[in-house]
This record gives structure tokens, sequence and C-alpha cells, in this order.
């Protein structure tokens, strides 16, 4: 017998590959949506007929193949791979396991701090789970709009508001487009804002105002730093609030934050806002319109004020005369106490009157001086005080001598003069209720009587001229209906030949007569005069015409006023006779117009009902 010795060989263990390579799938990760290629390799079977078991974790796979394909992975493919081979009915060991990790395709992007302020720097970075060793391209975008940026991070460098939106991005590399990342908000707040409440660059000696330091953003607990030229500097808290402020106050400030949770954080510096704060204490200016009035006519009243949008209220004051201080006191206007509007209407006003104003704001409010009394003058002679002028002109030679007399049933008088230049003055030569004035060209101007009661009389204008001639027109508005004469006058003489006149700058009269004469005057003959001999003009003068029904109404109102003085004295008298002879207690009667009335009752008994 021969014995042959048969030697049996086991089948090799298989090993398993990934393709690509673990050199290029980083620790076996891939991501989700990529390609992969499983292989199982058995050594020296390559041309043997094999069949093959796969296995993923201890779940077997359907694959008979040397090869298991993964096409666009998802998280599920995720596990230890393992394969056998099968050849003759004789199976080959289980190859040691391969872990494949399928990752989201998700990147992240990460900002810290998630806002910064205008002019500083930060880096936007874009992070891929297990795309550390993987060659990435990104995409960025901000807002809808694509970066030119490929890199896995976007600096921001000197970052400005406009970089205040959304950021987001996305990998590629081959055979694979990550999803776009979540977005992220990146906060660009301003430098610190210095802001004055109320909003005053310019303020007076004694108002108040606040000067903030605004931070927006960020974290609500800060530490504040100021820097001020000014004498008297603000603390380091987020307001600085100056009552009743002097110029030491005035100056640049500006301001910085100190984050309280990292005292190495700081802003910028925030720009200066400067504040002036002015000694001089401001005064209105009041205008009025019109200056010269048509009595019932409405008066407008206009007070102007330095920043006029500052948030100013206005006072409206009546300027009534005290002859005793030398001055007038003031009584506010109905409806005059801080108004908003810088305008005020006085309705139906008749006579010559003087107006003041001033403003106030703030809070406590602070108010301006009040302006310089502004005058409405009227020409109405009706009023309870007059002022007559003699010579009855409204033109007058240097060194003529003209007296201006107050009249009407008051003790005390003085006559205001307001100049061209115009200021006020009172009258230097007073001598009892007249006036007398050596004239010189500065006593040009309007003139009034103030009474000690503070009645104001009509206005009247006077021009003191130089010249060779002068025309004489009356110095009082004429009635409607009454006849005028006017002429040309020398300093020697009154010239009585040979005058032209003008009517608002047009010849109407140039022939021998040294006389204008207008029989009837009517509304139209209102205007300028002037009047022209041997070439030489004289200066032109406004007459003014008033309405006959002015004077009718005068006339029927004094008339009323006569009639019912003289029926109440008479009423008076008569009860006096009546309640001497009437036994019949509780008897009323009325005293004319007064609003008085009296209980008629036996003489020896004054008992009895009163009424009113």
């Amino acid at each position: 017998h021969f014995v042959n010795d048969i030697f049996l060989t086991a089948p090799p263990k298989p090993t398993l590959t990934l393709q690509p390579s673990k050199t290029q799938i980083h620790s076996g990760e891939i991501h989700s949506g990529e390609t992969v290629t499983v292989r199982c390799e058995i050594q020296g079977g390559e041309g043997a007929q094999w069949t093959y078991e796969w296995r993923r974790g201890q779940v077997n796979i359907g694959s008979a193949s040397s090869e298991y394909r993964i096409s666009s992975a998802a998280e599920s493919d995720s596990g230890g791979y393992s394969c056998r081979g099968k050849r003759n009915s004789s199976w080959t060991e289980w190859s040691d396991s391969t872990t494949l990790k399928v990752t989201g395709n998700k990147p992240t992007v990460t900002l810290q701090p998630p806002w910064i302020y205008s002019g500083e720097t930060v880096t936007v970075s874009c992070e891929i789970q297990g795309g550390e060793g993987a060659q990435w391209t990104y995409e960025w975008r901000r807002g809808q709009s694509n970066i030119p940026e490929t890199s896995n991070e976007y600096r921001i460098s000197s970052a400005a508001e406009s970089y205040s939106v959304e950021y987001s991005c996305r990998g590629t590399r081959t055979y694979l487009l990550t999803e776009w990342s979540d977005t992220i908000t990146l906060t660009v707040s301003c430098k610190p804002v210095v802001t004055l409440h109320p909003n005053w660059s310019e303020i007076y000696r004694g108002e108040t105002i606040t000067v903030r330091c605004e931070i927006h953003g960020g974290d609500t607990e800060w530490d504040y730093e100021w820097e001020a030229n000014s004498i008297r500097k603000p603390p380091n808290l987020n307001e600085y609030r100056i009552r009743s402020a002097s110029s030491f106050n005035s100056g640049n400030y500006r301001c910085k934050g100190r984050m309280k949770s990292s005292q190495r954080k700081t802003t910028e510096w925030s720009d200066s806002v400067t504040l002036t704060v002015s000694d001089n204490e401001p005064r209105p200016v009041l205008t009025v319109s019109p200056s010269w009035l048509s009595p019932g006519a409405s008066v407008t009243l206009n007070c102007e004020v330095e920043h006029p949008s500052a948030g100013w209220s206005f006072y409206w004051y009546k300027a009534v005369p005290d002859l005793s201080e030398k001055s007038s006191s003031y009584e506010l206007l109905p409806d005059g106490s801080g108004t908003a509007q810088d305008s005020y209407i006085i309705h139906g006003q008749t006579h010559t009157a003087g107006y003041v104003c001033r403003a106030g704001r703030g809070d406590p409010e602070y108010h301006t001086d009040h302006s310089q009394p502004k005058f409405v003058w009227s020409a109405d002679v009706h009023s309870a005080a007059s002022l007559t002028v003699s010579p009855d002109r409204v033109q007058h030679f240097t060194f003529d001598s003209v007296s201006l007399t107050c009249e009407g049933n008051f003790t005390e008088w003085r006559v205001i003069k307001f100049s061209e230049d115009g200021r006020l003055s009172d009258c230097r030569r007073m001598t009892g209720s007249t006036c007398n004035i050596h004239t010189s060209k500065s006593d040009t101007g309007v003139y009034w009587c103030e009474s000690g009661s503070g009645e104001f009389s009509s206005a009247v204008n006077i021009t003191v001229q130089n010249d060779v001639s002068i025309l004489v027109s009356p110095v009082h508005p004429v009635t409607e209906g009454a006849s005028v004469s006017l002429s040309c006058s020398l300093r020697t003489q009154k010239i009585l030949s040979n005058v032209f006149f003008y009517h608002n700058d047009k010849l109407i009269q140039n022939d021998t007569r040294g006389e204008l004469k207008i029989s009837a005057l009517s509304k139209s003959d209102e205007g300028f005069y002037k009047c022209q001999y041997s070439g030489r003009e004289s200066a032109q003068s406004w007459m003014s015409v008033k309405g006959e029904q002015d004077q009718i109404t005068w006339i029927y109102f004094v008339r009323t006023e006569i009639c019912s003085i003289i029926i109440s004295i008479i009423l008076y008298y008569y009860l006096i006779i009546i309640s001497h002879f009437s036994s019949c207690p509780g008897l009323f009667f009325s005293l004319g117009t007064a609003d008085v009335y009296e209980s008629v009752t036996q003489v020896t008994n004054r008992n009895g009902q009163y009424m009113c």
C-alpha cells in the first residue's frame, strides 16, 4: 500500500477597502449625498469563482459581488462593514470590520461675538463636520447676495452698519455640493452717540439740559467714560443733567462704554457734540403789521427768537404806560399765555397801543427777556386822549418851534417819540401837557401822548426838513367829503404862485395857483403829496382820508353817551324827590343805562326786599 500526504489550506481572510481610499475619505467619514464603494478582496482568489456575503454590523445586506456600492449616502448607511467569500461550498472567515461614517452635509456658520461696533473686525467661519482633511471650496452669501470668498473664513474689516445682515455658507468638492447652512445674523452697532435732551445745541444761562451717552446693542450693562473740554466735567454715568447752565458748561462732549461683563471690551469714542451756553439773555424781536392802523382792522403780532424751532412757547402783552416809573407795565393779552404759534392776531383794534412779547421753553420753563415795545399807531382822533400839533402840519423846517399838546380829562401826561432808527424817547421839554420842540433832523418821528391812567392818543408823523421848501399838509386825517388846502412854503414865506403839486408822484396841478384845493375829499385822494417850486421839490407826506361813516358813528356814539348821562342825572334827582313822598316799599327804579337798581321806601323806614 502506498500512502500519499494531502495538505488542506484554509481560504484566506478577506480584506475590506473603501474607494475612494481612506486617504481620501478621512477616517472613513463621508457626507450624505456622496458615493462610496466598499470592496472585498481575497488574496490569491482573483481567478476563482467566489460568491460574496456582506454585513453591516450584524445585519446581512444583499450583495453577492465583491463590491458594495453606496450611491448618495445617507446617515443610515453608517456602520461597520465586513464581508466573506464562498467557493465550492467553503466559506472564508469574516473580514475585519471597516467603519463608514456618513455625516450630514449642512455646514455650520459661527460668529463670535455675534455683534460688533462699526469700524471693528470680525471673522465669520464655515464649519463642515468631518471635513477637516478634505479639500473643500466654499461659497458665501450675505443676505441674498453672493460674496466672492472661497475659503472657510470670511473676514470683515472695519465693519459698517450695512454689514448687519444674515450670513450663510456651503461647501463643494468633487461630486458633492452641501446644503446651505442655517443663517447667522451679525449685528454691527454704531459707535456710541452723544445726544442732548432737549436737542438744543445752544442754550442760555440758567437753562436745564441733559447730555446723554447712548449705546445701542450688545450688553446692557455698561460703565461710561466721558471726555469734555468744558470746565465742569460730567460724571461717569450714561447721562449728565445740567441745571442752571453757565458758560462753564460750554464745550465738546464725547463718550465711550466699557462692558461690565468684560472690562477689556470697550466701544470706540463717540463723535463729539458741541454744547454752547450763552451768558447773554435772549431778547425776542416783536414786529407788528400794519404799523399804521385803520380803526377796527386786525393787527398781527410776530415774535421772533433765535433758533425758532427749538421748542419755544410765546407770551403776549399789552404795554400800559406808568408815568411814575417813566416806563410801562405789561398786561397779558387774552389767551396770550404760552401759545405754540409765534404770531398773535388782535381783532377790532381802534386806538394807538403798544405791545411786547417774550418766549419760554424747557422744564422747568426758562423765560427770555421781554421784547422792546412795538406800537400800532392809529390816526383816530376820537380816543379819550388827543394830540394837537402847532403849527398844524406834517413837515417842519429845522430850527422851527413846534408844540405838541396832550388833551383829555387826565392830569398826568407824557409825549413819546418813535424815531427813524427805532428808538423810543420821552419829550425832553415838557411843560404841563405840552411838549415844546426846537426842531432838528433828529426830531423826525412818530409822536403820541400817554396819560397817567394808560390812555394813548392818536399818533402823528412829524418830519423835519433842511430843504428850501416844505409841503404844508394836515397832520391828522381829513374826513371824507370835507375840503382841504395844501400849499408850499419857504423858510421865509408862503409861496402863492407857480407851484406844482404831485399826488403819488403824478403831476396834478401846474398852473399859477399857489395852493392845491380839494373841495370834497374821497378815499381816492388819500396818498403821498409833494410840491415843487422853482425846480426844487419838497419831501413827500402822506395825507390820510377817513370815511364819513366813521365820523357819523363817532358823533352818534358821543351823542348817545351824553344823552345817557343826562337821563341818568334826571332820573337820579327824580328818584330823590319821589323817595320823600312814596309810601310804597319795595318799588324798584332803573337808573338809565347803569346796571344799578335802588329800592325806594318810606322815608322813615328803609326796611324792604332788595333784588339785583
